[in-house]
């Protein structure tokens, strides 16, 4: 198991007592699994724009991955529902993580033939 940490930033009105926090960080470590071990941290910021006003894709996730050695990586998504919102997120993370990654793992494999000594 890796170290990364996931921590969570939240306004009062969002997360209720439905164990959102462990929901979400568990959907978060099995998606984002592959990439555990070269993310030191997740910081997760979960909103609701219009509290207990209500409305339509209120929710918003927004979270922050940090690649050890680079830069951080923010994306966000925005639903109805806090784990619908935190899920969209996560997709478009996996997705940023996938080229952040693979270019990196694709310049240390393939040295283009002008670059070989």
């Amino acid at each position: 198991m890796s170290d990364m940490q996931i921590q969570f930033n939240t306004d009062s009105s969002v997360m209720g007592t439905e164990n959102v926090a462990e929901r979400i960080e568990a959907m978060l470590r099995d998606k984002l699994a592959r990439f555990e071990d070269r993310l030191t941290r997740l910081e997760v910021h979960i909103s609701d724009e219009n509290a207990r006003k209500g409305g339509a894709d209120d929710k918003t996730c927004m979270i922050e991955a940090r690649p050890r050695g680079g830069k951080p990586l923010g994306v966000s998504g925005h639903a109805a529902k806090v784990d619908d919102a935190a899920r969209k997120a996560a997709n478009t993370l996996a997705e940023r993580l996938e080229r952040h990654f693979g270019k990196g793992d694709k310049h240390r494999h393939e040295p283009r033939p002008d670059k070989v000594l």
